[in-house]
């Protein structure tokens, strides 16, 4: 089939729900679910296995493709067709406040605001391989929030939708193929790829592997959200309180989600952001300033100096060996954000037109990323700087790497400290809210015929992935921690289908540069 023909088949804007896909990726997600309840300990078997042999084989692979896809990022930036405007508008369909808003809401999500308390101190404590400084010392300082960069920075928000982005940019809104994963095997498998089986299953495994990384959050924030009632009211911390935690959650973004792309993520997004900015200027200015000023400098110093040495970073590890504390930190961050990759794309892709290739590529791996650090710097440093300053007190409330208690330690021991951690609870349920809708907008968009899903199918996914965080939490905080390690699973295939990015996205800026 010509591209003509297929441009001519996949323009149309309806709704109609692919049946096959949504049988194949909702059924998976629902054995999982079952497995779960039956048998956790049959099925971490079968998880921890899946992500030795993923962690072990793909992990090199990777960490080469992450870097790649930053650096040829850069090189689209500076090539004459990083200025060509995507997505068939000639002006932006979303202010630059908005757009950057729902960019940083959507792919930092919750997971940002405990990591950011727990993954300066978790390095500060012991420290990386890499840097092997004495845990617990000023030494460890530079170096814990150096690998925290390196795992929430230039690397992480690049494979998120930097070169895919321009893939489906182009051929969705120029040549009329699907806002889909499968479009990115495009260049590969041509027609097969967009009308084959081989579209189904990639659309499938991003589904899945964004499904798994979704509901892991929800379920998270469950936990982590009844910890802080308890700790902060005195209110168990039984299933009951999470499973109306996640009800709420679940509640709020389903409400976003029927009232449109346009305005209910833009809202969240928009709340999320003034909330984030005045915590963040309030822990900057009641916290240590200076320290926070001095880490982030020095530890942005020793990222630059040490960026290629901690993103390529083996170990023992070797080509295929063990990975060890490689696999538990970088891989599996890896993984969980490339399994994020193709989705993520279709959202931004959505979001961005009338936006220039460099336009894109700057904000995801230049200015989110910057971002992000100072965000890990103001809480993480904050955090260390208690911790340096009295011993135990983080690091107590952290033992068993315990995300939330060391989140409510930092926030506890500062002014109003009561407040400050119930603000810091409601900004994480907004920025998961705002992930739950943007992730079953582009689900529920994936398994459409058109980019506009139906609110009817958008709310089902919402809800849906609710319903599985809830039946994981059921089986005690194993299950949520089984599908974490999932991820890692889910991110082989999703792995694949990035490939083709490196060159394509190139391929297209400098085509676009010889049209221009």
């Amino acid at each position: 089939m010509s591209e003509t023909s297929i441009n001519t088949q996949h323009s149309s804007k309806g709704r109609g729900l692919n049946t096959p896909l949504f049988l194949l990726s909702g059924g998976f997600i629902a054995l999982f679910c079952a497995a779960a309840l039956v048998d956790l300990e049959g099925l971490s078997a079968m998880v921890d296995w899946g992500f030795n042999v993923s962690a072990t084989y793909f992990g090199l692979y990777w960490q080469v493709l992450l870097l790649a896809t930053f650096l040829i990022g850069l090189v689209l930036c500076v090539l004459p067709g990083g200025r060509a405007i995507l997505g068939g508008l000639s002006a932006p369909e979303f202010s630059t406040f908005q757009w950057g808003s729902m960019i940083m809401c959507t792919l930092l999500a919750g997971g940002g605001v405990f990591w950011a308390a727990g993954e300066p101190i978790a390095h500060f404590l012991y420290s990386p391989p890499l840097f092997a400084a004495q845990g617990g010392s000023e030494a460890a300082v530079t170096p814990a929030i150096a690998q925290s960069f390196m795992h929430w920075g230039f690397l992480a928000w690049a494979i998120l939708g930097s070169l895919t982005t321009v893939m489906l940019m182009h051929y969705h809104y120029e040549k009329g193929l699907p806002l889909a994963p499968r479009t990115l095997l495009y260049p590969v498998f041509g027609d097969k790829a967009i009308n084959g089986p081989i579209g189904v299953l990639a659309d499938a495994s991003s589904i899945i592997a964004v499904v798994a990384g979704t509901v892991g959050p929800i379920g998270f924030l469950g936990l982590q959200v009844s910890y802080g009632l308890s700790d902060l009211f005195g209110l168990p911390d039984v299933f009951a309180t999470q499973a109306v935690v996640i009800a709420g959650l679940v509640a709020i973004y389903t409400i976003s989600a029927m009232t449109g792309l346009s305005r209910g993520i833009q809202l969240l997004s928009k709340v999320n952001v003034i909330l984030a900015a005045a915590l963040l200027m309030f822990v900057l200015l009641a916290g240590p300033t200076g320290f926070i000023f001095g880490t982030f400098f020095a530890g942005f110093g020793a990222y630059l100096g040490s960026f290629f040495e901690m993103a390529l970073y083996r170990g023992d590890a070797g080509l295929f060996g063990e990975p060890g504390w490689l696999g538990w930190w970088t891989v599996f961050f890896w993984g969980w954000f490339m399994g994020y990759g193709p989705l993520m794309a279709m959202f931004i892709a959505r979001v961005s037109r009338g936006r220039s290739i460099r336009q894109i590529v700057i904000m995801l791996s230049v200015i989110a990323p910057i971002v992000t650090n100072f965000w890990f710097t103001i809480i993480g440093g904050t955090g260390i700087a208690m911790e340096l300053a009295e011993p135990g007190t983080i690091s107590a409330a952290f033992e068993g790497f315990n995300l939330p208690a060391a989140l409510l330690a930092i926030t506890g021991n500062l002014p109003m400290g009561f407040v400050i951690s119930i603000l810091f609870l409601i900004l994480t349920t907004i920025f998961v809210a705002t992930t739950g809708d943007s992730m079953s907008y582009v689900i529920s968009a994936t398994m459409s015929e058109g980019d506009s899903p139906s609110t009817a199918v958008r709310v089902f996914w919402g809800v849906a992935m609710g319903v599985m965080a809830v039946i994981l939490i059921s089986v005690g905080s194993g299950g949520v921690s089984k599908l974490q390690s999932f991820i890692v699973v889910t991110a082989v295939p999703v792995s694949l289908i990035l490939l083709p990015s490196l060159w394509d996205a190139l391929r297209i800026t400098l085509a676009k540069g010889k049209e221009s």
